[in-house]
């Protein structure tokens, strides 16, 4: 399935692209205006990626039919970590770079495929207490016991393309992402175009 449903559109003067579902049901006999919005979000996810040689008509025709027992294709447009599944991760991607290091190859093929944000919220313990600049203290406690922990992350966001660390003490990974990475709207240069499409997520908490 290879459908021509992109459309455009103008914000302030800015010219913007999209995966159009009403485009989609127009030219095909898929009945989606009562579906879900979750539903719509997967069937946009597949759309957009029609090209990346998977097997999707059947996935879609599943989706929509809200077949249960079904597989789909979904590639979120990021992903959400807390340092006790983050951390590991960051660690083997730095452990593939050495080996790609050690064949004489460009270590700098391994990066994370999409945008993840890896939030530390577990690491802070109540050393301190029972006055006003005691979170303050506990935080500085923190840097200080996992010294070599924070130069690898800070060394990680410099060397990994696609990481962003949010540094203990700004919340919870939930609330940060709700308050300050969700965008709710995606949007991606493509050929000098920009498409703009959903914003979705893993979390790995």
């Amino acid at each position: 399935m290879n459908l021509n449903i992109k459309k455009n559109f103008t914000l302030n003067n800015k010219n913007y692209y999209y995966y159009s579902l009403e485009e989609f049901e127009k030219k095909t006999n898929f009945k989606i205006k009562n579906l879900p919005f979750s539903i719509k979000i997967l069937l946009e996810n597949l759309l957009r990626h029609q090209n990346e040689n998977i097997e999707n008509v059947n996935q879609i025709k599943n989706l929509i039919k809200n077949s249960k027992l079904s597989e789909i294709f979904f590639k979120p447009s990021r992903i959400l970590m807390q340092d006790f599944t983050g951390i590991p991760a960051i660690v083997d991607l730095a452990a593939m770079r050495d080996k790609v290091f050690e064949m004489g190859q460009n270590i700098k093929k391994i990066n994370p495929l999409v945008p993840v944000d890896l939030v530390i919220d577990h690491s802070i313990n109540v050393n301190f207490y029972g006055n006003n600049n005691a979170f303050d203290m506990n935080v500085k406690r923190e840097f200080k016991e996992n010294s070599e922990r924070y130069d690898f992350l800070k060394w990680s966001q410099a060397s990994f393309q696609n990481l962003k660390i949010v540094p203990p003490g700004n919340g919870i990974c939930h609330q940060v992402n709700l308050e300050y990475l969700a965008e709710v709207v995606s949007k991606k240069k493509i050929n000098n175009k920009i498409l703009v499409y959903p914003d979705t997520l893993v979390g790995t908490d």
